[in-house]
C-alpha cells in the first residue's frame, strides 16, 4: 500500500496536467487524489505505520490509542491546521486584489504603463515583481501581478506569457528575502538562517535566476507590440461613477494592508493569515462606510460581500486538494525516505550538500516545497558556532541551509503546479500545464542552473 500511495500520487498528477485534453477541472482531479491517499493510508495504516517514528512517539504518549486515532485525530488535525493557515491566506489575498480592483485602483499603475512593446514590458513586469515579492510574498506578488496582466494584455497566450514570466520573478525574488517564500520564513524562524545574510548570499543567485530566462526571451521571443484589452460597458459605466480619490484609497488601502502582514507576523509572532485577515477586515469596514448610501445602486456592486463572488474559488479547492495529497505523503513517510535516500548518496562531504540541495530544488517541481524542506530541517540539526568539516555546512546561514533557501524557493518554477506562485496564477489565469511545460520549464530551468552556478562559484570555490 505504501508503494501503491506513491502510484496514485503520480496519477492524480498526471491528470492535472492533462486537465484541457481530459476535460475535467484539475481541482476535481487534486481533490480526488487528496481524499484517496488518506483512505489508502488510514485502510492500510497497520502495514505502514510501525516503522513511523511520530506514531511511536504519539503511542508512547497516548498507550491506549490505536493508529485510527493517530491519523483520524491527530495527524489530519495537524496537517489541515497547516493547510487552512495557507488558504486563508490566499483567500484573504485575492479578496483584497479584487476589490483594489472593482474600484479600479489598479487603473492608476496600468495608466503610468505606457509601453506595448512585448520585451519592453516583460523586463518592466519582472523587475517590479521581482523586488515586490522580496517585500510582500510571491503569492500576494503573483495574485496582484496577474490581476495587473488582465488590464495590460488583450490576447491570452500573450498573458499566459508574461504570467509565466510573474511567477519566476515571484518566486526568485522570494527566495532571497526572510519574508519572501512559506520555505525562506520557515528558515528564518527557525534559526536556519537570519536576514542580512540570506538577503547578501542568496540575492545575485535569485536575480541571475530572474536575468537568464529574460536574456534567453529577448533574442528568441517574437517581437511586436501587445494589444490591450477593450473596456466592457460595465467598466465604462462604473468609469463615471467611482472617483480619483476612491481609487487612490483603495489602491494605498490594499498595497498597505498586503505590506502590514509581514510586519504583523513580526510583531505578534501569530500567522500570516490573521494578518492578511486583519487587512480585510479594515478594507471591508471602510468601503462599508463608504458605499453605505448605495446598497441598491451600481455601487452595490462594489461591497466585499459582491466581490468575494468574483474570487476563483476552483483555485482555492485546487490549492487544497494538491496540499491534502502532499501532506498524506509526507504523513506517510515517503517525503522522510527520500530524504534519507538523498542523504546516504557516495558523494564527497563537501559536494554533497549541494547535489542534496538540488535534487530538493528538482523535487520542489514536482511536490510542494514546504514538506521538503520541513523533512531537511528535521533530519540535520543546527551545528554550533565553530563547526568544522562537514558539520560547519550546517551552521547558522551555513551553505546547506542558504543554498536550501535558493533551490527550494526557485525550483518550483520548473513546473507550475511546482510552486503556490504558479498554482494561483494557473487557476487566475487557467493556464495549460502541457503549454507551460514546452514553452516555460526549460527557461526556468536554464534560470535555477544559473542561480545555482553563482552561488557555488561565490562560495564553494
Amino acid at each position: 500500500m505504501f508503494v501503491i500511495m506513491a502510484v496514485v500520487f503520480v496519477l492524480g498528477y498526471t491528470a492535472i496536467a492533462l486537465e484541457h485534453p481530459l476535460k475535467v477541472d484539475k481541482a476535481a482531479s487534486a481533490l480526488l487524489t487528496g481524499v484517496l491517499l488518506w483512505a489508502i493510508y488510514i485502510l492500510a495504516a497497520d502495514s505502514i505505520l510501525p516503522n513511523s517514528a511520530a506514531f511511536k512517539e504519539f503511542m508512547h504518549e497516548n498507550p491506549h490509542e490505536s493508529y485510527i486515532d493517530f491519523i483520524a485525530h491527530h495527524e489530519i488535525t495537524f496537517h489541515l491546521g497547516e493547510i487552512s493557515q495557507i488558504l486563508f491566506f490566499l483567500l484573504g489575498a485575492m479578496t483584497i486584489v479584487e476589490m483594489v480592483d472593482s474600484h479600479e485602483g489598479f487603473k492608476l499603475i496600468t495608466d503610468k504603463i505606457k509601453t506595448t512593446n512585448k520585451i519592453k514590458l516583460m523586463w518592466i513586469l519582472s523587475i517590479l515583481t521581482f523586488f515586490m515579492s522580496a517585500a510582500l510574498d510571491n503569492l500576494t506578488t503573483t495574485i496582484v501581478m496577474v490581476a495587473l496582466l488582465r488590464k495590460l494584455i488583450d490576447r491570452q497566450q500573450d498573458r499566459w506569457f508574461m504570467a509565466a514570466m510573474v511567477v519566476l520573478a515571484a518566486n526568485a525574488g522570494g527566495a532571497w528575502s526572510p519574508i519572501g517564500d512559506v520555505t525562506t520564513i520557515m528558515l528564518w524562524i527557525g534559526g536556519q538562517v537570519t536576514t542580512v545574510r540570506i538577503i547578501v548570499d542568496v540575492l545575485l543567485p535569485s536575480l541571475a535566476t530572474l536575468i537568464v530566462p529574460l536574456l534567453i526571451v529577448s533574442f528568441f521571443y517574437p517581437k511586436g507590440n501587445l494589444d490591450r484589452p477593450a473596456l466592457s460597458e460595465k467598466e465604462l459605466l462604473s468609469n463615471e461613477s467611482i472617483t480619483n480619490f476612491e481609487r487612490r484609497l483603495l489602491l494605498i488601502m490594499g498595497v498597505t494592508g498586503l505590506l502590514f502582514v509581514p510586519v504583523f507576523k513580526t510583531v505578534t509572532h501569530l500567522p500570516p493569515y490573521l494578518g492578511m485577515l486583519f487587512s480585510l477586515s479594515i478594507i471591508w469596514i471602510t468601503t462599508e462606510i463608504l458605499h453605505r448610501r448605495h446598497a441598491r445602486g451600481m455601487r452595490a456592486q462594489l461591497l466585499v460581500s459582491r466581490v468575494l463572488k468574483k474570487v476563483d474559488t476552483p483555485t482555492v479547492l485546487f490549492f487544497l486538494g494538491i496540499l491534502t495529497a502532499v501532506t498524506a505523503l509526507q504523513s506517510a513517510g515517503h517525503l522522510d525516505l527520500l530524504a534519507k535516500t538523498l542523504d546516504g548518496m557516495d558523494i564527497p562531504d563537501d559536494q554533497k550538500i549541494y547535489f542534496i540541495d538540488l535534487i530538493i530544488g528538482l523535487l520542489s517541481a514536482i511536490v510542494d516545497n514546504v514538506p521538503l524542506v520541513a523533512g531537511a530541517m528535521g533530519m540535520y540539526d543546527i551545528a554550533p558556532a565553530g563547526s568544522t568539516g562537514y558539520e560547519a555546512f550546517f551552521m547558522i546561514n551555513g551553505q546547506f541551509w542558504e543554498f536550501l533557501a535558493y533551490t527550494a524557493g526557485t525550483g518550483g518554477s520548473i513546473l507550475i503546479i511546482g510552486s503556490a506562485a504558479g498554482v494561483a496564477a494557473m487557476g487566475m489565469e487557467n493556464i495549460d500545464f502541457i503549454w507551460y511545460m514546452k514553452r516555460i520549464s526549460l527557461l526556468a530551468m536554464a534560470g535555477y542552473f544559473a542561480g545555482a552556478a553563482v552561488y557555488y562559484l561565490m562560495f564553494a570555490l
